[in-house]
This record gives C-alpha cells, structure tokens and sequence, in this order.
C-alpha cells in the first residue's frame, strides 16, 4: 500500500515578521508593543540591550500579551537581531539627505510579506529619546516614515509599533469586508429596475396629490429620492411594503378603532 503524503500546513506569514526594539529605556513600553504585536497577530520579538528588562512594568503593560515577552530574546546587538533576516526595514522619523525615500508603513507591509516565505523580516524601532541612529539605520535595507500630522509627529514607542503591525494584519487579510452589506445574504432578492421605475412614478404622484411636491417648483427632489432608496437597495418584499404604504395614502381604508372607556 502506498504511503500517503500529508499536506503540509501553510506557514503563518506573520509569524516571520520580527519586531525589534533597540536599546528601549522603559520597561513599560516593551509590555506595551508587546500588546501591539498580539493584537495584530506578530509574536516575535528582539530586544537589543534594553535599559532594565525583565521587568515587573512590562509585564504589566503587556496585559494578555505576556508570550510574547516569554518568548522574548534579549541580545547585545542589531546585528545579532536581524543576522538571518532577508529585509530589514529601520523606523525613522527623520528624513535623511542620503539614501532612497523612505517608504509608507503600507508598502513596507506589502514588500515584508513578499519576502517572508523566502526569509523572516525584522522592523526595527529605536529608543524613545533618540530614534535610530544613522549607523543603525545603515544596517537596514529601507527605512519607513509613518505619514503623522508634520506639526506633531511624537508617536511614542508602541503606538509606532501598532501602526506596523496593524498595516502587516491588513496587508495579509486585504478581501475581508469592514461592513457586510444586506446583497450578501442569500434571501435578498432585488427588485428588477422596471419594478423601481414603477415605485417612482408612484412615489411622484402620492407626493404630488399630497402637496409635498409643487410642481411649479420640483427642484431635484425626486432625484434625491432616487439616490437614497438606491442607497438602500429595498428587496422586493420591502418594495412591496412601501408600494402599499402609497396605495394607503391614495385611498385610505375607514377602519374601525376599537373603543376605549376612558376614565
């Protein structure tokens, strides 16, 4: 009988995304890019001679997110941070007079995750006072500028993490919908477009005969009429409903209110 292969299970792409962090001084902000990481989906995390690390504070900033500093490895060096990485993106808010243009965080995403099956990728981010410095940028193979406010552009240590990682998570999941729309679902039947012109010309004409129209003076209400219940995009069922809400306009039905013994 013949020995069967099992399929191979499909490496996590995030998984070999690294995030460095380069001589960091508050424990407290390596709990809280740990979190960052987590919440986006990256797990790997370097330390580079860190001020005070391991830390009671870290911990505490890290909330859930303490296996990712479990796992943390600490070591004395950027290079020995990034020696098996393909790419090495540097984050800088600096802009410097040599080198290419630095790249937006969405296209350092996108580049990251093209090289990751061939190489893990490390981000590296500096220290809170200073950044990184221009030898340990020249240690990157690109830097990235994250487009902030140019009056203000103080993103702090994690928050600067989250921005990365957020854009990593959607560069690897770019097809899932922010809002499902009511065409998605299965018992949503669509009226046809003969079957909307006819709910217009009803509409025009219950709007006429009550007044809410002049038609010496229509300006472009039905226009704007058009364009929300477009925006709505009614089934035929609902169609249907305000069809008969006209119809119960044009010709009202006498029906008999029950009567209530007031006190």
């Amino acid at each position: 009988m013949a020995s069967q292969t099992l399929p191979e299970t499909p490496v996590d792409p995030l998984a070999r995304i690294r995030v460095v962090l380069v001589s960091t001084q508050h424990p407290g902000n390596i709990g809280a890019a740990a979190r960052a990481m987590l919440t986006m989906g990256l797990t790997d995390l370097v330390l580079v001679s860190p001020d005070r690390y391991p830390h009671p504070q870290a911990r505490a900033s890290a909330a859930h997110a303490s296996p990712v500093l479990d796992r943390a490895r600490v070591v004395a060096s950027l290079d020995e941070a990034v020696a098996d990485c393909g790419w090495v993106v540097g984050l800088s808010a600096r802009q410097r007079t040599l080198g290419d243009e630095p790249m937006k965080p969405w296209e350092s995403a996108a580049r990251a995750l093209s090289i990751v099956p061939q190489a893990p990728v490390a981000f590296v981010f500096g220290c809170e006072r200073t950044g990184l410095t221009n030898e340990q940028i020249d240690r990157c193979h690109a830097t990235t500028l994250i487009p902030a406010n140019p009056g203000y552009t103080s993103l702090n240590l994690a928050q600067a993490v989250q921005v990365i990682a957020y854009e990593l998570r959607r560069t690897v999941q770019p097809d899932v919908p922010a809002v499902s729309s009511k065409r998605d679902h299965p018992w949503y039947a669509p009226p046809a477009a003969e079957e909307m012109e006819r709910f217009y010309e009803h509409l025009q004409r219950v709007l006429l005969a009550t007044g809410f129209i002049d038609p010496t003076n229509p300006r472009q209400l039905m226009r704007r009429l058009r364009t929300f219940f477009n925006r709505s995009a009614p089934d035929r069922n609902e169609l249907g409903i305000l069809r008969g809400i006209l119809t119960s306009v044009e010709k009202p039905k006498q029906r008999r209110i029950p009567f209530t013994d007031a006190e």
